[in-house]
C-alpha cells in the first residue's frame, strides 16, 4: 500500500468509529426535543414540507445530468482526492459567500436560500462522484448521492441506520426501489431539517445574520465533503476486498 493510501485507510477507520459511536446524552436530548416539536406540527404541514424538499432535491438530482462531468478514469487515489479537495474548497467559498449575502438580506432572503444551498450541496456531490470514477447518469449512483447527503445531515441515531445501508453498497443496491418515488422522503426531510434548523435559524437574526450564514454554510459544506470522501473510500475498499481479499492496495482502482 502506498503511504497516501495507508493514511487514507486509517482516516476511514477513524471516521467509521465516529459515525458508529453511541449517541451521547446531548444527542438523545436534542433528538427527543426535535421529535416532540415535530409531533406538534400538523400532518398536512409535514406533508407539504416533504413534497417541497422532495421536488427541490429531485430537480437538482435528475436535472443536472447534462452539466455533469464524465467519470475520471485511470487515476490514483491521491490524484483523485487532490481534485476532490479542490472542489470542496471551491464550493465552501461559494456557499459561504451565498450565506453571507442571504444572511444580510433578512428573513425572506434567508428562506429563499434553502433551495439554493441544497443545489450547491448536490452539485458538489455530483462532482465528487465523477472524480472518484462513478457515472452519475446511473440511477443507482444518484441514489448513493442521496444516502451520502442523508448520512451527513442526520442525527447520530439516523446515521447508524444509513451507514449500515451503504456500508456494503453492492449488496444493498439489489434491494433498492426501482422508482425514486419509493425513497423515504419523509425521514430524509425531517432529519435534514432537524440537523440544520438551529444553526440556520440564527442566520435570520438581524445584524449577525451575514456572519452566521457565512460560517454555517462553510461548515455544512465541509461536513458534506468529509462524509462524501469517506463514503467513496469505503466503497472502493469494499469492491477491492470482494474482487481480491489478498490485494495489498486498498484503493488503487483504474
Amino acid at each position: 500500500m502506498l503511504p497516501y493510501e495507508e493514511q487514507a485507510y486509517k482516516e476511514l477507520e477513524l471516521w467509521k468509529k465516529k459515525i458508529l459511536k453511541k449517541p451521547g446524552l446531548f444527542d438523545l436530548a436534542s433528538k427527543g426535543i426535535q421529535n416532540r416539536l415535530n409531533k406538534l406540527i400538523p400532518e398536512k404541514v409535514h406533508n407539504a414540507i416533504t413534497v417541497a424538499i422532495e421536488k427541490m432535491v429531485k430537480a437538482v438530482l435528475f436535472g443536472a445530468k447534462y452539466v455533469t462531468k464524465e467519470p475520471r478514469k485511470d487515476s490514483s487515489l491521491q490524484l483523485r482526492e487532490a481534485f476532490v479537495k479542490e472542489r470542496i474548497q471551491f464550493y465552501r467559498k461559494t456557499a459561504s459567500a451565498e450565506g453571507a449575502v442571504t444572511g444580510a438580506g433578512g428573513f425572506l432572503l434567508g428562506l429563499a436560500e434553502f433551495p439554493i444551498l441544497i443545489g450547491i450541496k448536490m452539485k458538489l456531490l455530483f462532482d465528487i462522484a465523477a472524480l472518484y470514477g462513478y457515472d452519475v447518469r446511473d440511477y443507482r449512483e444518484r441514489l448513493y448521492i442521496l444516502y451520502i447527503f442523508q448520512l451527513a445531515f442526520s442525527s447520530q441515531q439516523g446515521r447508524h441506520k444509513v451507514f449500515h445501508q451503504i456500508s456494503d453498497w453492492d449488496s444493498y443496491i439489489a434491494s433498492l426501489p426501482e422508482d425514486v418515488d419509493q425513497f423515504d422522503w419523509r425521514t430524509f426531510q425531517q432529519e435534514y431539517r432537524d440537523y440544520i434548523d438551529l444553526a440556520k435559524m440564527a442566520q435570520l437574526i438581524p445584524l449577525i445574520g451575514a456572519a452566521v450564514g457565512a460560517i454555517v454554510n462553510y461548515k455544512l459544506i465541509e461536513k458534506l465533503g468529509e462524509t462524501a470522501i469517506n463514503c467513496y473510500r469505503m466503497r472502493k475498499v469494499s469492491s477491492l476486498k470482494i474482487i481480491n481479499p489478498q490485494k495489498k492496495s486498498y484503493f488503487r482502482l483504474k
